[in-house]
């Protein structure tokens, strides 16, 4: 049978499935809210709404000029705190794990945390208690006034800050690093992120002088004449190597988004942003103390 016999069949089995049925959509990323206005025309009446989980999914829809249906967000929900704090512990974690297979450790290193948001400050306080000095880097302003409050230097001069650390941890969600940010960077400087390197860094700016050479399982080398740095896990989720578990706090947002479900189907929110009620989070965060705080 052809391949395109095979998608024919695929595709009217789906929309057999579909038919007069109502779907909310489960987004983690923001990934439909760029075709989300021809999602919903295109399906009219049969998507009940959005439920997003992370922070730059929440940008991504809270930026659409006109939202055709609810969007309902656990991204900063309180439940989410737990998880925030053991995946930056997992990103430290790793980091420093890559770090020992070249022969180098966190201690004493000074390095730069670029985002300052709740994973980028979970990462910067769990890198403090390992002895390493921390730098902060954050365009919000408010995010850097939290940042100093918590006793940590904020950098005024983005490229000085790059040139002194001997560590960055990328945190923001968008272009962290761009093109020419590399060759800024400290000698034999350490980079990380978070997410992904599509979001984090413009890797296809780096200048084509730089030649990647692997120096270990998920450490890349870029060196050009006098300068070189390390990349880890391709520029992708440093966490994602090691498992990045959270144990059974992934259970209290899950629940959330059980309950953003709900809210969707009972069909009276209106078109825009919305978030779980806070009845519904005490609640749930009761259950779970039921079941795992015996």
């Amino acid at each position: 049978m052809s391949s395109n016999s095979t998608r024919h069949r695929r595709s009217v089995s789906t929309r057999a499935y579909t038919k007069n049925k109502t779907l909310p959509l489960l987004d983690v990323g923001g990934y439909f809210a760029p075709a989300l206005d021809t999602l919903y025309d295109r399906f009219s009446g049969r998507i009940l709404g959005v439920v997003e989980d992370t922070e730059n999914g929440h940008k991504r829809y809270a930026e659409h000029d006109k939202l055709p249906c609810p969007v309902v967000s656990v991204a900063r929900s309180p439940l989410k705190d737990p998880e925030d704090f053991l995946v930056g512990q997992s990103v430290v974690f790793s980091t420093e794990a890559l770090m020992r297979d070249q022969g180098d450790i966190l201690n004493g290193r000074h390095a730069l945390v670029i985002g300052f948001g709740k994973l980028g400050s979970s990462i910067a306080r769990l890198l403090h208690a390992k002895a390493v000095r921390v730098t902060v880097y954050d365009i919000d302003p408010v995010r850097r006034a939290q940042a100093l409050s918590q006793g940590f230097t904020v950098a005024r001069d983005r490229e000085a800050a790059l040139m002194g650390a001997g560590l960055v941890l990328c945190a923001t969600g968008a272009v962290s690093l761009r093109g020419e940010d590399f060759s800024a960077l400290r000698n034999g400087a350490y980079v990380a992120t978070v997410t992904s390197s599509e979001e984090e860094l413009d890797l296809d700016g780096l200048p084509d002088i730089y030649t990647g050479t692997p120096t270990g399982d998920h450490v890349t080398r870029y060196r050009t004449t006098g300068h070189y740095f390390y990349l880890l896990n391709d520029g992708n989720a440093v966490n994602f190597l090691h498992g990045a578990s959270v144990g059974p706090f992934i259970h209290l947002v899950q629940a959330e988004i059980l309950a953003g479900i709900r809210m969707l189907t009972q069909g009276d929110l209106d078109p825009g942003m919305h978030e779980a009620d806070a009845t519904d989070r005490s609640t749930i965060a009761a259950t779970w103390l039921n079941y795992f705080n015996r």
